[in-house]
């Protein structure tokens, strides 16, 4: 036997490569770095919050542009809170929805009404209460504008990911049993990986959502109860009682910059990571590309740092939770009982809704009467009117342009970050322009100030035509060339009913998101002069700036009531007839 000796040098050079692999490297310092920057800016911000109420009365917003900085930090960190929040009640309220049967009849219905009810009625019952858990601190004010960040953004979030838990592949189930993989392992091995690539994509819009409502979320009115927090949404409401063009000018800027950093920093690491969680038949094309997240990847010394952590998620990941089995008889037993149980479940919630109502007619019926119910349902029908007429034009005009860019992934990828900064800017910021223009024309503000609606909501559905085009399959795309399918036809019979599911989710939203930005854009003002559209938009935000109690209830009350009606008789059965009939596979 001969044994080869390894020389000296040779023996320094492999024991100096392994200590360099132990060493920090130049990815690490930028990326802790970042961290270290990162962790300050938050500690500041979070300190800010926590200063006593008087520092708002006196410092009040100043229009100087070196508070920018300043303001743009405390609304991002809003935003970020608000947007953490929503995932955490997607996870745990989308779950239950889709695992739960009881649990699906109650939140479903809820989420339908709760999508429906404006910021502003939120703000109405919620400023008052956070304050009083925060008398004299600002984190009573944080915490409501908060939450109003958190209503315009956790309903889009929990209903896609509902949607994918219930349309998880049944064959990888069935793997996943097979392999007797517990309902917990399933739900983070296939069932939240399935999800995630489609909860990325409606945290980003959800994200952009925010910022449409930042100006109500910040500049906060409820009778009075005046509060403007430091943050851009205040900026732009005193630019715009100032007749600050300039000011204004800046806000956008400024908003501008902070979408492209949390969209680099935050977001396309995320689309990056969590696009190896698509599930394909075939070869993927084009893979998303991320410097932030390329960089942590080739760290040393942060991703061991990390690896406990890692690992320690993997093994809670891993967990075996067994779910009890019954004997057979038992089982027969518990499905009797099952169904007991689900009449008395819906006699419960049936029982808690109708003495809701009657509690909502008692409170309403004791100041107002049938005339201002009147008023409510006739301001409602002029807003229904809107959404309808301004959902059908943004279709006629997003849907071949989503086709003719989804189509091709070079120009998708260049469009993408611009609509995602069109989807995020806020509707006030064109309110001088629209007041200005309506009142030299002469023009009905009840028309002119409808467009405002979709502003910020027409974008979801050009995205959604976008990734239902991409996702056409190129063979039926090669088989309509074969049989030259061209002009009218092949959009008939190829390319909408391939893209119809995906429209439809997106027309879906972009209604809800419609009814809610009527709070916003049935009145605007641009100094001392002020327009007004007859609609229950309007309605509900005169009454919220008078701090009229039941008229606020009121309009919401109706216009949660037409928004669940509509939704059952349109938008419902076309997403059912869309799973059914439209898929693809």
């Amino acid at each position: 036997m001969v044994f080869h000796s390894i020389d000296r040098p040779a023996q320094r050079d492999m024991a100096a490569l392994s200590s360099s692999r132990r060493l920090p490297n130049l990815y690490d310092l930028i990326a802790i770095a970042f961290l270290v920057a990162l962790g300050t800016l938050a500690a500041h911000g979070l300190a800010e919050m926590r200063a006593p109420m008087t520092v708002l009365a006196g410092d009040p917003i100043v229009l100087d542009p070196a508070r920018l900085p300043e303001y743009a930090l405390r609304t991002t960190l809003r935003m970020v809170a608000a947007i953490l929040a929503s995932l955490l009640f997607t996870f745990v309220v989308a779950t239950l929805a889709a695992k739960s049967r009881r649990a699906e009849m109650l939140i479903v219905p809820a989420l339908d009404i709760l999508q429906s009810v404006p910021v502003l009625g939120f703000l109405t019952f919620t400023v008052t209460f956070f304050i009083g858990l925060f008398p004299d601190s600002q984190m009573g004010a944080e915490c409501a504008s908060i939450f109003a960040l958190f209503t315009s953004q956790a309903w889009n979030m929990t209903f896609s990911f509902y949607q994918s838990l219930r349309t998880a592949p049944r064959d990888l189930d069935e793997v996943c049993r097979g392999f007797r993989l517990s309902a917990w392992q399933r739900f983070w091995r296939l069932e939240a990986p399935f999800a995630a690539p489609g909860l990325v994509w409606n945290t980003m819009m959800s994200m952009s959502g925010g910022w449409f409502f930042v100006v109500a979320s910040e500049a906060i009115t409820v009778g009075n109860t005046t509060v403007q927090l430091p943050g851009l949404g205040s900026w732009l409401a005193v630019a715009i009682d100032r007749q600050d063009v300039t000011a204004v000018v800046w806000a956008v800027l400024t908003m501008g910059v902070v979408i492209l950093l949390y969209d680099q920093l935050i977001f396309r690491p995320i689309v990056a990571w969590a696009d190896k969680f698509r599930f394909e038949q075939t070869a993927s094309g084009q893979r998303p590309g991320s410097w932030v997240y390329d960089l942590v990847r080739r760290t040393r010394l942060l991703r061991k740092l990390t690896a406990p952590l890692a690992s320690l998620w993997d093994r809670v990941l891993m967990l075996r939770l067994p779910s009890p089995r019954l004997p057979a008889m038992v089982e027969r037993q518990s499905r009797d009982l099952s169904r007991v149980m689900d009449v008395l479940w819906i006699g419960a919630v049936a029982a808690i809704g109708a003495w809701g109502v009657w509690r909502l007619v008692t409170y309403v019926s004791a100041s107002l009467g049938w005339a201002d119910l009147g008023e409510a349902f006739a301001g409602d029908l002029a807003t229904l009117v809107r959404v309808i007429v301004l959902i059908a034009l943004a279709s006629l005009v997003w849907v071949p342009l989503g086709v003719w860019i989804g189509l091709r992934p070079k120009v998708a990828e260049r469009v993408q970050p611009v609509a995602q900064f069109l989807a995020a800017f806020p509707a006030n910021v064109l309110f001088p322009v629209a007041v200005l223009a309506i009142v030299a024309t002469g023009a009905s503000p009840n028309i002119w100030l409808s467009p405002l609606m979709v502003l910020g909501t027409q974008w979801y559905i050009l995205f959604n035509v976008i990734a239902g085009a991409s996702a056409f399959p190129t063979d039926l795309r090669e088989a309509a060339a074969v049989y030259r399918l061209g002009g009218f036809t092949w959009w008939r019979r190829v390319i909408l009913p391939g893209i119809f599911p995906y429209y439809i989710t997106g027309a879906l939203t972009a209604s809800g998101g419609s009814w809610n930005a009527s709070i916003v854009a049935e009145v605007a003002n641009w100094g001392d002069t002020k327009l007004e559209a007859f609609g229950l938009g309007a309605y509900i935000a005169k009454a919220t700036e008078a701090g009229d109690f039941p008229r606020v209830i009121l309009g919401i009350a109706v216009m949660s009531l037409f928004v669940t009606l509509f939704n059952r008789a349109l938008w419902r059965p076309l997403t059912v007839f869309a799973e059914k009939r439209m898929r693809i596979n």
